[in-house]
């Protein structure tokens, strides 16, 4: 162990995640030459080359693959020692946090947690990343983020997660018109779906085909912000997280109702990396997160 400096440790496991120099300097805030220099103490010490270029990324060589095997338990095992010996003061940290929020969280969860920590940690910076079940787990895997709030499926192997809700839907209409939607108008109005990657269906239009229904989608937009302004006047229609409902109703253009049919709820998860699985600051985060976004709020337990 003499032998080692641990910090080329870290910008091993840095550029396994990064594949690229450049990219693995500004993560750890170093020149690139202390990368390099780095890279070559690696390569002389376990006498591989560890990472071959192809094109504009790094590629690990086998051995480096089964070394990053080796070492991360032991750098997790590390990493969890050291943070037990830290003291964290949310009244006088200004650490910066980063967190990956879906679109739907981002718009209807994240203005209470906000105004929150604001309020108890005035000086922390939270630096907030769009992300949702297809980016998650490559953002936790990269470090890019600590901690995500998000639908999920797949999940990095390490990653730790606790289920905050379960995710009720509303209808978003405009029209004056009174009385609920029957099916057949639900059906017959067109749609705006709020989606991410551009798609023109979801877990909605699941629902809808188990009763041998479908619903006409004439707008697809990323982001639940604009859903407000885009149904007023109109005889157009959202489907969305009662949560983001409550906030894009607030302003009284729009009104929210059950839809006429079952929907099967998803589950709103928290997810975060088991490297800050016991890190002060990122348990305290997740505290906060959980009282704020979790359907039990104030009486949620914590971990």
């Amino acid at each position: 162990m003499r032998r080692v400096d641990l910090n080329v440790l870290i910008v091993f496991e840095t550029l396994m995640h990064e594949r690229n120099l450049t990219r693995a300097a500004e993560k750890l805030f170093l020149g690139q030459p202390a990368i390099s220099a780095a890279l070559r103490r690696l390569r002389e010490y376990f006498n591989d080359p560890l990472f071959v270029r192809t094109g504009r990324t790094m590629e690990p060589t086998k051995r480096a693959l089964e070394i990053i095997e080796q070492l991360r338990p032991a750098l997790d095992v590390m990493s969890n020692a050291l943070s037990h010996a830290k003291e964290f003061d949310p009244a006088t940290s200004d650490l910066v946090f980063r967190v990956g929020l879906s679109d739907d969280v981002e718009c209807g969860l994240l203005p209470l947690l906000l105004k929150h920590l604001r309020a108890v940690a005035p000086h922390v910076v939270l630096v907030v990343r769009r992300t949702n079940f297809l980016l998650l787990p490559g953002m936790l895997a990269s470090g890019e983020i600590s901690v995500g709030v998000s639908y999920t499926t797949e999940l990095p192997a390490n990653a730790k997660c606790r289920t905050l809700r379960r995710i009720h839907t509303r209808v978003l209409r405009a029209d004056d018109r009174l009385g609920p939607l029957t099916l057949d108008e639900y059906c017959s109005r067109p749609h705006a779906l709020v989606s991410f990657s551009g798609d023109l269906c979801g877990n909605i239009d699941q629902d809808l085909a188990r009763i041998g229904r479908t619903r006409r989608v004439a707008l697809a937009v990323p982001q639940f912000n604009g859903l407000r302004a885009l149904l007023a006047n109109s005889e157009m229609i959202a489907t969305v997280p009662d949560y983001a409902a409550d906030e894009l109703i607030a302003g009284g253009e729009l009104r929210a109702e059950p839809p006429p049919f079952e929907i099967v709820p998803a589950k709103l998860s928290m997810v975060w990396s088991g490297m800050q699985d016991c890190d002060v600051a990122e348990r305290w985060l997740r505290g906060q997160i959980v009282r704020f976004l979790s359907e039990d709020g104030y009486g949620a337990s914590i971990e």
